[in-house]
């Protein structure tokens, strides 16, 4: 039985996963009505309530399997908050002292390009490795609040970065757009709630970076765009135009997502591609994908809502996926991990 814990930002979560099973349990708390009134995620709030929550939620993880049952400690180490991070790591360390069992550090990034993958691990466990094999070399699209990526999962697992957005994320995008227009925290799920009544096409949002050969996002412009935009809107007046406003704000975002996929897809002979992140649970974002996985005849694979965001299910099953290396009491933290690096 593998433990996974995860603390990289304002999650804090459990997950068991059974090698022969899949995942067996998950448990998670989160902090978004906390950060809601300062409009973002506070580090040191955040770092403080992991410390309120880990112990909760271990006494529900007891209440369905006992420790001794539990072998093998994973937990996130980088990207993160480097608070946050920390909280995790004394948990795992703590709980590998206590039970005598290794802990091994992973790295939050590939946990999430690894996530699509957990179902069919789920589905058919004995049958896994020989059906990954079918759907390698894999293109991986992460889209979150802090980071939106392309990269690639070779035959043999291993991860290139073949691009990522050079200024901000595309949640990051869609939550300082909600801002702008007075929608609050979350912002992401507030303007997609508000852009289903609206016309996508109505304004016309930059894409930037569609004419460049590489792979690489670009999203500061769009929100320049949308308070130019602003600037000649009166407040009645944006009322009756916020729908098509987001409608045309979010189109912006999911199309240059899905056109530089659809891109690197016809770059490289991949067998499937990976919506994952938390961004990635956006509904306009999900079919537009699935649209072009089947276009281009290439299979795709979508991270399940509970996987979607920061979870600890998908950092027990990377245990799965890749050899995270050698098992260390003396786990430091990588607040600024990039995908390709292995702890």
């Amino acid at each position: 039985m593998i433990l996974g814990i995860e603390s990289s930002c304002d999650e804090s979560a459990l997950a068991l996963l059974d090698r022969s099973k899949g995942i067996v349990g998950e448990w998670i708390s989160s902090q978004v009505s906390l950060h809601a009134e300062y409009g973002g995620v506070v580090p040191e709030l955040a770092s403080r309530e992991h410390l309120k929550n880990f112990a909760p939620l271990l006494r529900e993880l007891r209440k369905q399997s006992s420790f001794a049952e539990i072998d093998e400690i994973v937990v996130t180490a980088g990207p993160g908050l480097a608070g946050c991070l920390a909280m995790g790591i004394a948990v795992a360390n703590a709980l590998s002292t206590s039970l005598g069992v290794p802990v091994y550090a992973v790295n939050h990034l590939r946990a999430h390009a690894q996530s699509v993958f957990i179902d069919r691990h789920s589905d058919r466990p004995s049958e896994f490795e020989s059906e990954l094999e079918r759907m390698l070399p894999h293109l991986s699209l992460i889209v979150s609040g802090g980071n939106t990526l392309l990269a690639c999962i070779g035959k043999d697992r291993t991860i290139k970065l073949i691009g990522e957005t050079i200024d901000d994320a595309a949640g990051e995008a869609l939550d300082k757009g909600a801002k702008l227009l007075g929608l609050g925290y979350p912002g992401g799920p507030k303007l997609e709630a508000v852009a289903k009544s609206g016309n996508p096409k109505k304004y016309e949002f930059p894409r930037a970076l569609m004419q460049k050969a590489n792979f690489d996002f670009s999203f500061s412009g769009l929100k320049t765009s949308l308070r130019y935009l602003l600037e000649g809107i009166s407040g009645s007046d944006l009322d009756q135009r916020l729908p098509d406003i987001c409608s045309s704000y979010q189109e912006a975002v999911v199309d240059a997502l899905i056109r530089k996929t659809a891109k690197a897809l016809g770059d490289s002979d991949y067998l499937s591609v990976g919506l994952s992140g938390g961004v990635s649970n956006n509904r306009s974002l999900r079919q537009r994908f699935q649209n072009m996985a089947k276009r281009l005849n290439v299979t795709p694979l979508l991270a399940r809502k509970e996987h979607t965001g920061d979870n600890a299910g998908m950092i027990a099953f990377s245990r799965i996926f890749e050899d995270p290396g050698n098992a260390d009491t003396k786990i430091d933290i990588v607040p600024g991990a990039r995908i390709t690096q292995r702890f």
